[in-house]
């Protein structure tokens, strides 16, 4: 690799990183106006659901797929598939069409963010690795800052569609960027697809993430169609990993996972997913239904997260030479504990700055964290290997994420039916869009909105409670990381 070439590579793979950092900032604070127009808020957690279940596939294909093909083939493939899903989510006309086409730009999705990560790990030594990653983190910042003003303004004024449009001119240069000026080593390995792994897991999260977007709404938890989709999904998982243990060359290979630095910090990950996608998916429906304030408010919030992520990551990699990953680790940790502890103690009186103090904690917690994993990671293993290391990092989180999305909108959705129950009402759960604009708001009475936002307040607490749960756990998980001293001490 050219030394000439490495900076034109990093601004390219950074705009992917900034199209994919967008798409989570932006389509959250627009959430709220979307499922306003086109109604379902019922359906609501599956725009992303849809989304993280065919990235949280992918990514493992997709990193398999670069270690057999090379990254360039494989991120081109995947950008041009997200950009044809976002194109088509603009154009959606109920939200029936959104969770579909959600399902196309997730398939993309898959190749984008660790690919891009990958390919710093190939062209910049270890050492450099830690630097380099505080700016790839700054792109999270970037985000922040322009992604919900932009997605706020856009939605008041052209309209939702085109906070997916955005992603099209962006996509199309850093596409652009990585295929003219990655130059990568021949690649003489046989291909070896492993259809059967890709299969079973699609198979797997499938029926579990049904199970966990409709248990205690469509169907009772106890139900039978609750005992069968837990059992096949169990079933499934199992069938998967005997699989990849067959395979020949496994879609998951799990030698990697016998390293201790892999193995916790993908742990801890599966758990960060589920507050990440926690915080992304259901603070701006907070801000915007209980507290009533209007997207770019709403997105406000959400950005603090944004910037305590980069803020943190440009400390944490030199964090890990210095005072090694363990604690490095560990003060992420603690930061992902005081922060969904804020968000449980929240209440409408309490304001947006509140809900954005509670969302820079979690932000510095997930930059201390993340940046290190995968630093760490990439450190831990070959060439040949690093695109699986670094994928399985990314599909515990996206798996965390998927996992997170259905299982809290489960029980947002199961607080709020359970809330109309005990209080005599009838309302269903599409009422509930009637909060999430100004002009709805206003056609309905004081009583009934009072009503409606203490249901709503009340269902996203228990949201916050479980998520304050999974950051307990991350922080204990964190634990069996004592004795990892940092980049220089990882497996070569």
């Amino acid at each position: 690799m050219e030394n000439s070439k490495r900076p034109l590579i990093l601004a390219s793979v950074m705009l992917a990183m900034f199209v994919s950092a967008v798409e989570a900032t932006i389509v959250s604070t627009a959430m709220p106006s979307i499922a306003s127009e086109l109604g379902g808020f019922s359906k609501y957690s599956w725009v992303f659901s849809a989304y993280l279940l065919m990235s949280t596939v992918t990514v493992l294909i997709y990193g398999k797929l670069s270690d057999i093909f090379g990254r360039k083939r494989v991120f081109a493939f995947g950008m041009l598939l997200f950009l044809v899903g976002s194109l088509l989510c603009g154009l959606a006309n109920s939200i029936e069409e959104l969770i579909f086409y959600r399902f196309i730009q997730g398939m993309g999705a898959g190749a984008v963010m660790p690919i891009a990560t990958t390919i710093v790990g190939d062209i910049y030594s270890r050492e450099e690795r830690a630097k380099i990653q505080g700016y790839l983190s700054s792109v999270w910042g970037i985000s922040a800052v322009t992604g919900p003003a932009i997605g706020g303004i856009l939605v008041a004024t052209i309209g939702w569609e085109y906070v997916f449009w955005l992603n099209l001119p962006l996509g199309i240069v850093s596409l652009l960027g990585v295929v003219l000026f990655l130059k990568e080593p021949a690649n003489t390995k046989k291909p070896a697809i492993d259809y059967k792994g890709a299969f079973l897991l699609t198979a797997a999260l499938s029926s579990l993430l049904y199970l966990l977007v409709e248990g205690g709404v469509s169907f009772d938890w106890l139900s039978r169609q609750s005992l069968i989709l837990a059992a096949a999904s169990l079933v499934l998982i199992a069938l998967f990993v005997w699989a990849e243990r067959k395979a020949a060359d496994p879609m998951m290979p799990f030698e990697i996972w016998k390293n201790k630095t892999i193995l916790y910090a993908n742990l801890v990950s599966l758990a960060t997913g589920v507050i990440l996608i926690s915080i992304s998916s259901y603070l701006p429906t907070y801000v915007t239904g209980v507290m009533e304030q209007p997207a770019a408010i709403a997105g406000f919030t959400l950005s603090a997260m944004s910037i305590g992520w980069p803020l943190a990551a440009f400390f944490s990699g030199r964090l890990l030479l210095k005072i090694g990953y363990f604690k490095t680790s560990l003060a992420g940790g603690i930061f992902l504990v005081a922060g969904t502890l804020l968000f449980v103690l929240m209440q409408p009186g309490f304001g947006p700055l509140w809900a954005a103090m509670s969302s820079f904690c979690i932000g510095i917690g997930m930059g201390l964290t993340s940046t290190a994993f995968i630093v760490s990671i990439q450190a831990a293993v070959s060439y040949e290997q690093r695109g699986s290391a670094t994928a399985s990092n990314m599909f515990m989180r996206n798996l965390g994420s998927t996992i997170g999305v259905a299982l809290l909108g489960s029980i947002l959705n199961s607080s709020l039916l359970r809330y109309f129950a005990d209080n005599g009402e009838n309302y269903s759960l599409s009422s509930i869009n009637d909060l999430l604009s100004v002009d709805s708001r206003a056609g309905i009475s004081t009583q009934t909105l009072d009503f409606l936002q203490q249901a709503l307040a009340g269902a996203l607490q228990n949201v916050y409670v479980v998520t304050a749960f999974f950051a307990l756990l991350s922080f204990i998980l964190i634990f069996g990381l004592r004795g990892q001293k940092g980049v220089k001490s990882s497996v070569k």
